[in-house]
């Protein structure tokens, strides 16, 4: 029985982890992020992976900082075939890589070398990509640039969001990487070294992409607020308040109002971006408020608001 050490944190690697299970891998350990706080109460969570782990009764290692940790060592000293990481949140060190008897494999959320790096996903949304998918790669010690085993690609549908590529993409990464690791254990692999000046970098979404500007244009606005969905929501600054987006639609029609402003109510609610784009509003979230559909908006909120009105700050 080939023996994996498993590493990952978000729903995306569960999937991954129960797939390998149910094939009949021996997870010696599940690596994940430590628990974190959550909320407004400031709860502990435990991640996915954690949660998975515990269900099989597997061993959990949690480390802040893996490198030069006792746990790495007592990883190393576990004398494991594979690791096989898919989104754990952490750089590996060379020592560690080296440790495992076959390879280090990542199960990435990319056609590498397009978006390497933490946010993969979010970033084919915000560019308008018409597709994605999953590359199983060899782990090395620069950051997702090891050789390619394998690819597989999807089509991004016009009402994806983050959270529903992250779902559909952690079953085709699932598939892919049963479907090669015998030949990855076995020698018979092929890998495809990347094309260095086909490099793109998708680093993690800052606090400042989280806010939404009249100065986008409405599909640059509803990329954000897609690639924002579900965690942690894309906001924009309608009279000094922030004003969550949860769901939106590029209009088909164009307006002469200044970005910014409400360009019709009537059965819907709209508004006015740059080169006179229109997106209307499907699902938002006021300022201390839960989340609603736009029927619920405009029947309470959203009676203020009027037709041609400027309501978005600069």
């Amino acid at each position: 029985m080939t023996s994996i050490i498993f590493m990952g944190t978000p729903e995306f690697s569960v999937p991954v982890l129960e797939g390998l299970i149910d094939n009949n891998y021996e997870i010696k350990a599940v690596v994940t992020q430590p628990d974190k706080k959550v909320g407004r109460k400031q709860k502990i969570a435990k991640s996915p992976a954690k949660i998975a782990a515990e269900k099989h009764n597997l061993p959990v290692f949690q480390p802040a900082k893996l490198s030069g940790s006792e746990e790495m060592q007592k990883l190393i000293d576990m004398h494991a075939d594979l690791i096989v990481t898919a989104a754990y949140g952490q750089f590996l060190s060379t020592k560690f890589l080296n440790s495992v008897k076959i390879a280090a494999v990542n199960v990435h959320g990319s056609l590498l070398p397009k978006y390497r790096g933490g946010a993969p996903i979010q970033y084919s949304l915000i560019n308008g990509d018409q597709e994605t998918g999953i590359t199983i790669m060899e782990m090395v010690k620069k950051m997702d640039a090891g050789d390619i085993y394998a690819q597989e690609a999807i089509k991004i549908e016009p009402d994806d969001n983050a959270g529903s590529l992250f779902n559909k993409l952690s079953i085709v990464g699932r598939d892919l990487l049963l479907k090669t690791l015998p030949a990855i254990i076995d020698g018979t692999v092929k890998k495809i070294p990347q094309d260095p000046d086909k490099v793109i970098f998708s680093p993690n979404i800052t606090k400042a992409q989280e806010k939404i500007t009249s100065e986008m244009t409405a599909t640059q606005a509803n990329n954000m607020i897609r690639a924002l969905n579900p965690d942690p929501g894309a906001y924009m600054m309608i009279q000094g308040k922030r004003f969550k987006i949860w769901k939106a639609e590029v209009a088909d029609d164009h307006t002469d109002l200044v970005a910014g402003s409400v360009v019709a109510k009537k059965g819907r609610f709209a508004l006015s971006f740059a080169e006179g784009t229109v997106l209307n509003l499907l699902e938002v979230q006021p300022s201390g408020k839960k989340r609603m559909d736009i029927k619920n908006f405009l029947n309470g909120q959203g009676n203020k608001f009027t037709s041609g009105e400027e309501i978005v700050d600069k």
